[in-house]
């Protein structure tokens, strides 16, 4: 991804660090904690929200907080990916564009990984065409359904079959892997069950190679993040979607107001509380990603969370608000402010109160 102005990055609390080493000194003494310093810090999982958080890493390192720190380069390996990963203990963070889903979840109880579940930005799920289509420049869910789901599989193949106006032309379609997050939300979304989409097409957990397959075909269409299409304005076209709320385009104002529905969603890390109590390195880090999520999340390309929203996932990590506020579940269908109000709903329970 294009990246722009990296920018200076503010310091991680000092409050909140003291309270994560004030519960690892308890347990093994100063020693042991420090000892853990340049444990390596390593994370995999969506290749949506890797870009943010490899720009994350990069800002430590390039801060004192990040001295004496060692990380491996983030994994790119989908949501789906990055969970196998994280609840086999590999990895210190998941990055995921959708929540942990139940099967991920009874796979982390078993191997005794608890986690903390942060938002750190908005995604809006992009549906773009090459830049050269001259026939395209909306579509409806009804005609994402029919052209994505397994019924269209082998059946639906040109795009006049999609819209009668269109071209009877040949149509080419790119589509993230199965192992993505995007996939198993978009699939959701559009066909309301999951695992209900058409497999004769080109997929790939690389949504460069998406984005270079939409830009090389003047008959494709894809889906992929939002920051992919905005980081590409010459190659794609973004459509419009005909939603609940008429017809809209992704934009950050359209998902920060609600109007670009059912395809915009909640950006995740998820952090490995075992790891976080013995690592300082990684205590450091993560509080420093938080404190930087909104300009990080703005310069990858994708939409940030609001101030207020930042301060309420800062304080659900400062009062240690373990597992997912999900059960499982995709959140198709909620607004952002109802998925972050109940991501941090623990907050307000009596024993998570000062």
């Amino acid at each position: 991804m294009a990246r722009t102005d990296r920018g200076a990055f503010v310091p991680a609390c000092g409050l909140l660090i003291g309270a994560f080493l004030v519960g690892a000194i308890g347990v093994g003494g100063r020693s042991a904690v420090w000892a853990q310093r340049n444990a390596v810090i390593r994370s995999s999982g969506s290749s949506t929200v890797g870009p943010i958080t490899t720009l994350a890493l990069e800002g430590f390192g390039r801060s004192g907080q990040g001295r004496g720190a060692s990380w491996t380069p983030v994994v790119e390996n989908g949501t789906g990916g990055g969970f196998r990963d994280f609840c086999a203990g590999k990895t210190a963070i998941s990055n995921a564009s959708r929540p942990i889903n139940t099967k991920e979840l009874s796979a982390c109880k078993a191997t005794g990984v608890t986690f903390y579940e942060l938002p750190i930005g908005f995604d809006a799920i992009t549906v773009t065409v090459n830049s050269a289509n001259s026939w395209a420049r909306d579509i409806t869910l009804r005609e994402l359904k029919t052209l994505w789901s397994r019924s269209g599989e082998k059946t639906v193949t040109r795009w006049n079959q999609v819209r009668p106006s269109w071209p009877v032309r040949p149509i080419k379609l790119f589509s993230p892997g199965q192992d993505s997050g995007t996939f198993d939300y978009f699939t959701k979304a559009i066909t309301g069950e999951q695992g209900n989409s058409r497999r004769d097409v080109i997929s790939s957990e690389d949504d460069n190679l998406l984005v270079n397959g939409v830009a090389s075909e003047i008959n494709a269409m894809g889906y992929f993040g939002f920051a992919y299409y905005k980081n590409n304005p010459n190659k794609l076209r973004a459509l419009a979607v005909l939603g609940p709320k008429g017809k809209v385009f992704p934009t950050e104002k359209t998902v920060q107001n609600e109007t670009y529905q059912p395809l915009s969603r909640p950006m995740f890390i998820y952090v490995n509380a075992q790891q976080l109590a013995s690592n300082p390195s990684l205590q450091s880090f993560v509080n420093s990603y938080l404190n930087n999520a909104s300009r990080l999340v703005r310069q990858e390309g994708s939409i940030p969370l609001s101030d207020s929203q930042v301060r309420l996932v800062q304080n659900k990590f400062f009062r240690h608000v373990l597992g997912s506020a999900f059960a499982g579940e995709l959140p198709v269908g909620l607004t952002l402010g109802e998925v972050i109000n109940r991501s941090i709903d623990a907050n307000k329970k009596p024993q998570f109160r000062l």
